[in-house]
C-alpha cells in the first residue's frame, strides 16, 4: 500500500507539471546509492550544461528507496539556456546486487517533460546501469555508468527521435562530523557524455535524509 500511494503521488507530481514551462530536471541521481528501505533524501544539484543550448541551473530530487530490490525519484529545476524546461519521474530496479567482484546491475524506467528549444517533448526511457562500492581514503563510494536511451516524442509536429546519452558518476557518504551536521548527507556528481539526439553536461549534487 505504501508502494502505489508513493507512486501515485508521484505520477500526480509529473502531471500536474506537464503544463509547466520554467522547470527541468535529467541525470541519474542517487537512485543507484544503496540506501535502506524506505529511507528518503532531498537533494540539490547544480547543473551545468555544455553542450548545444547551453546553460548553467539548480535542480531539486526527490529519492525514496521502496524496498530491498527498487527506488523511485522525481524532481524539477530552473535554468538558463535553451533547454528551459524539464520535470522527470524514475522508477531504479535492482537485477543483480553489488556483491564480492559482481557489480550491481540495475535498470531505471524514466518519463521526462521538456522544453527545448521552444518546443515541448514528452521522452520515455531506459537506462541500464552498472556500480560498484569502493574505498576512498576509509570512505565508501559507488562510482557508476548508465547508458539511457530514450524516445523523444514532440507534439507539436507528430514526430519522435531516439535520444542516448553515455552517464558516468559517483555518490557517496560524507560523514555528519567532517561538516558538523546532525546526519551524514550524501553526495553526487555525474557527467553526461550526449551520443544522440542528447546534450553533454556536468552535475554535482548534496542531498539530506528526511523523515
Amino acid at each position: 500500500m505504501k508502494n502505489l500511494k508513493v507512486l501515485s503521488i508521484l505520477g500526480l507530481t509529473l502531471t500536474l507539471g506537464f503544463g509547466s514551462s520554467a522547470a527541468f530536471g535529467y541525470g541519474m541521481g542517487i537512485s543507484t546509492f544503496p540506501l535502506e528501505a524506505e529511507k528518503k533524501v532531498l537533494s540539490a544539484e547544480v547543473t551545468g550544461i555544455v553542450s548545444n543550448g547551453s546553460g548553467l541551473g539548480l535542480q531539486a530530487r526527490y529519492t525514496q528507496k521502496i524496498n530491498e530490490f527498487s527506488a523511485v525519484d522525481a524532481g524539477l529545476g530552473i535554468a538558463g539556456g535553451e533547454r528551459s524546461a524539464r520535470l522527470f519521474a524514475g522508477y531504479d530496479y535492482e537485477l543483480f546486487p553489488d556483491y564480492e567482484n559482481q557489480p550491481r546491475t540495475s535498470i531505471k524506467a524514466f518519463l521526462e517533460n521538456s522544453k527545448e528549444f521552444g518546443t515541448r517533448r514528452n521522452i520515455l526511457g531506459l537506462a541500464p546501469t552498472v556500480s560498484k562500492g569502493f574505498s576512498f581514503w576509509g570512505q565508501e563510494a559507488f562510482p557508476y555508468l548508465s547508458l539511457p536511451y530514450g524516445i523523444s516524442l514532440d507534439g507539436t509536429k507528430n514526430s519522435y527521435q531516439t535520444t542516448i546519452s553515455a552517464n558516468l558518476g559517483i555518490t557517496g557518504i560524507i560523514p555528519a562530523e567532517q561538516i558538523g551536521s546532525s546526519r551524514a548527507i550524501t553526495a553526487n556528481a555525474e557527467v553526461i557524455v550526449g551520443l544522440k539526439d542528447s546534450f553533454s553536461a556536468v552535475f554535482v549534487g548534496l542531498g539530506y535524509p528526511i523523515e
